[in-house]
């Protein structure tokens, strides 16, 4: 793990749980969403992101606009952007129907805010949202390598090319989203990736990298073993 070039970014929006995971030093960065928030039952947005700032305050950490429109999305964005200079915005690279936030992400970047731009899944898009990127800025791309798997699709060929797309434009740094597993860290490092994200569930398996196959196999043995003695079945 200490010689993989890829950067650890944890995917979350559980205060705890985004502590613990900085305090243990592997993780350079952070990134939330408006899914992750409902699921971690978050209600007030901005309270959340300052006390996220407040206790990280020395490493990246993307925030997303909520609004589907762009004049009211580009509002949310300055503001975003105000809460601290560790801060990404993330802009979806469409609304929800279909319109392109390519114009908006210019207009942000021309203002010289970083920006994560999200929910990309073709590379016609990585090329896209590069090119509109503002010379001296600090962005990333974020590719949803997962959900791109999720279709039947290999992503390894696509995130490749996307590689040397974002390499084309300093300050552009390409991020494998929605990972699926602990394989996709070398997957990412494997394509070139700068970042990618990681689930707490991903995270724990961590301690797994470097055990061999025999132990991990008794590991689980002794696991099934454990739960049948907690379960108190009996066969014969």
């Amino acid at each position: 793990m200490e010689n993989l070039r890829v950067k650890l970014y944890a995917d979350g929006a559980v205060i705890e749980e985004m502590v613990d995971v900085y305090e243990r030093g592997t993780i350079k960065g952070f990134t939330t969403n408006p899914s992750l928030m409902k699921k971690a039952g978050i209600t007030e947005y901005e309270t959340f992101a300052k006390q996220a700032i407040n206790q990280i305050p020395d490493m990246p950490i993307s925030f997303e606009v909520f609004s589907d429109d762009f004049e009211i999305m580009k509002k949310e964005a300055e503001k975003i952007a105000s809460w601290g200079e560790n801060v990404y915005v993330k802009i979806p690279i469409s609304n929800s129907i279909g319109e392109s936030s390519l114009p908006l992400i210019q207009s942000l970047s021309e203002q010289g805010i970083s920006l994560n731009v999200t929910a990309i899944l073709t590379i016609e898009q990585v090329r896209e949202t590069v090119s509109v990127f503002a010379e001296g800025t600090n962005n990333i791309v974020s590719v949803f390598a997962g959900r791109i798997a999720d279709s039947g699709i290999d992503p390894i060929p696509l995130m490749k090319e996307a590689a040397q797309v974002c390499k084309q434009k300093k300050g552009t740094e390409l991020l494998w989203a929605s990972s699926r597993e602990l394989l996709n860290i070398f997957q990412a490092e494997e394509c070139e990736c700068d970042i990618i994200t990681c689930t707490p569930e991903i995270l724990n398996k961590l301690p797994n990298v470097g055990k061999s196959l025999e132990q991990i196999s008794l590991e689980t043995v002794q696991m099934f073993s454990k739960d049948s003695k907690e379960l108190g079945f009996s066969i014969i």
